[in-house]
């Protein structure tokens, strides 16, 4: 199988997305998981804006990378110096990175209004910068910025630059579609071109997403003969992003048989995207192809009794080959299959008069304002209790809640609650910095001594909705709360015309699902 080189840039574009910023320790992070995650080229940063992007080429030297090799993110030298003067080229040199990444204009209207020199001029610096660093020993990727306007302006200059970088010695030449405004056609006819004018050169890519075809465009200069592809984890990136790699890679290798990164690693895809979300404190986006939380989730009841007789039926590839898993949602929408099929990953033998009667518990619920998609715990205990084969781990005989605001304008929040656990009482009170924040202190703090596994259970994401809000303040809410310990996230629901008690119902399902896959 042809091998594509796939080159990381989620530690310098990824890090000019909105909201997104990423400290030393971050990027080494993110570092070791695309190394783990057998990632050929990690772009570090540029070298030459801030003193923390230097720290990290001399930190993440030392992490002893076992894949990826790391380079250095710079531009060809300036109008008004030499090679041996310029501080962009010279600082990938102290990196002391094996692989240098300079971004070289190709379109002439930068040439004469950014850059302020003249076309030759251009020219002659693309490869003076080029050979230098090859002098050096480096590795060198060249950019080929605004490529693609460059070359619907001025194709015979914007081949010609890439012709200067190549007899210059670049490893690489690539192909940027820097304002994202390309479309797939377009970025195969031109790559094409480029391949067959510069055959024993390696030709890349790189996308943006301002049309929403950065994937597309990235895999179409790959069926045109480009071998090396540019993107970052999730498509982080400036103003609508990159291609995703997340897509990009399970494509290449799925799609379209090339060998951009082994099945063993392929497999690990899922959790990086995760990983990056939870590094860059971003929300996971559940709809992103291949990897999100809703790429292999299933509502339509013909749908999922379709899956239960064939997986082909509606998945394209097996969720498991990029290390996600099928899901099936529960909902008024949904049919008997859907019980059924949820029934079978939890291995309960099949019971269709089971089925029908969780199904139409399950309708009723959703009537009243719960919502099980997103609450998988709490359908695990519906369907227990159901069965009858559920045991409460305590028993609550009150709990209160008490908001005081001082004079000195702080907020003072104190729950107390009192459980029975078999035959001995607990009563005790716990501080927050909101009463569900209290009445979560005080649940853990009164079973702990009980079921001290609790400890590890931590609270992560806590979501309010109004369900019928034409009641106004007398409206119901729901609550959903999201759980997780060291192996596994679940989710549980609650809902009552009083935020507390709809947080309470949600909180408790959390620490039973717990203890019910404790107790087998």
């Amino acid at each position: 199988m042809t091998k594509i080189a796939i080159y990381d840039t989620t530690l310098r574009d990824g890090m000019q997305a909105e909201g997104v910023s990423f400290s030393l320790a971050d990027k080494l992070a993110i570092a070791r998981c695309l190394d783990g995650l057998g990632i050929d080229y990690i772009e570090g940063g540029y070298a030459a804006s801030n003193p923390k992007e230097m720290q990290f080429f001399h930190e993440v030297a030392r992490l002893g990378l076992e894949c990826s090799r790391v380079a250095a993110f710079g531009s060809t030298r300036r109008a008004d110096c030499t090679v041996d003067d310029d501080v962009s080229l010279n600082s990938i040199l102290a990196t002391k990175a094996s692989v240098a990444t300079i971004v070289g204009k190709t379109w002439d209207l930068h040439v004469t209004l950014v850059l302020g020199c003249s076309l030759e001029e251009n020219l002659t610096i693309c490869a003076e910068s080029v050979r230098y660093l090859k002098q050096k020993g480096l590795e060198v990727v060249f950019d080929a910025e605004h490529f693609f306007d460059g070359y619907r302006a001025n194709p015979e200059y914007a081949m010609k630059v890439l012709a200067a970088a190549a007899e210059a010695g670049a490893d690489a030449l690539v192909l940027c579609d820097t304002n994202g405004g390309s479309l797939p056609h377009t970025i195969h006819e031109v790559s094409q071109q480029v391949c067959e004018a510069f055959g024993s050169v390696v030709v890349g890519i790189h996308t943006h997403n301002d049309t929403d075809c950065a994937t597309a465009n990235a895999l179409a200069a790959i069926q045109a003969g480009a071998r090396h592809v540019q993107g970052t984890i999730n498509g982080l990136g400036e103003r609508c992003g990159n291609a995703s790699l997340c897509s990009v890679v399970p494509n290449l290798a799925f799609k379209m048989g090339l060998e951009p990164l082994s099945p063993e690693k392929i497999k690990l895809l899922t959790e990086a995207s995760r990983f990056v979300f939870e590094i860059a404190n971003l929300p996971p986006v559940m709809s992103l192809p291949y990897v999100g939380d809703s790429a292999f989730a299933h509502k339509a009841g013909l749908h999922v009794d379709a899956l239960r007789k064939s997986k082909q039926t509606y998945e394209h590839i097996d969720p498991q080959l990029v290390g996600n898993e099928r899901r099936f949602l529960i909902s008024e929408l949904s049919g008997k299959s859907n019980i059924l099929a949820e029934m079978e990953k939890a291995k309960i033998a099949q019971d269709k008069v089971l089925a029908r009667k969780i199904l139409a518990r399950v309708q009723d619920l959703e009537n009243e304002g719960y919502q099980f998609e997103a609450a998988n715990a709490s359908f695990d205990l519906l369907v227990r209790k159901i069965m009858e084969t559920f045991k409460p781990s305590f028993e609550l005989i009150k709990y209160h809640v008490n908001v005081e605001k001082r004079n000195s304008g702080d907020l003072v929040t104190e729950a107390t609650v009192k459980l029975k656990v078999g035959d001995e009482i607990e009563h005790v009170v716990g501080e927050g910095d909101g009463p569900v924040n209290a009445l979560d202190a005080a649940l853990r703090k009164s079973l702990e001594r009980f079921y001290p596994a609790l400890k590890e259970v931590q609270l992560f994401d806590y979501k309010v909705r109004v369900v019928n809000a034409k009641e106004g303040t007398a409206a119901r809410v729901r609550v959903v709360i999201e759980s997780r310990d060291r192996q596994s996230i679940w989710g549980t629901v609650g809902v009552s015309e009083n935020v507390i008690e709809a947080s309470w119902l949600a909180l408790v399902d959390s620490v039973e699902y717990k203890l019910q896959r404790l107790a087998g």
